[in-house]
């Protein structure tokens, strides 16, 4: 079973900037792979950034080029670093974890779900 633990979340203005950790534990599959989603209530979830096995990167269209995924294998730990931020960003932040086949569906589906935190952009 894998644990995920998610931190760095917060409030920040409008243009600011947040990193977000998640850390995986428990038994890491070999191929796998971690990423983020946000909720909204009301809105349906949206998978925002995802890192697979061998270092690809795929983003949501909202976030890219200002979001960047990036992980430290050796800590089995993922990071977004979350630039330029919106009002709109606003949302609970919640770190995903898949095993191989697990990892080409959507990223808000991947099988193993964080508790979330809190992302708050004021204007």
């Amino acid at each position: 079973q894998v644990r995920l633990a998610e931190s760095g979340g917060g409030s920040v203005q409008a243009g600011g900037s947040l990193r977000l950790s998640c850390t995986a534990s428990g038994y890491i599959h070999s191929t796998k792979c971690m990423g983020w989603s946000r909720e909204v209530p009301g809105k349906e979830p949206e998978g925002i950034a995802a890192i697979y096995t061998g270092g690809s990167t795929r983003y949501a269209e909202s976030v890219k080029g200002r979001f960047s995924i990036s992980e430290d294998e050796a800590e089995n730990t993922v990071y977004l670093q979350m630039d330029n931020l919106k009002p709109e960003d606003t949302a609970m932040y919640r770190c995903v974890y898949a095993r191989d086949f697990g990892c080409t569906g959507a990223i808000h589906l991947f099988a193993t779900q964080g508790r979330g935190t809190q992302v708050t952009v004021s204007s």
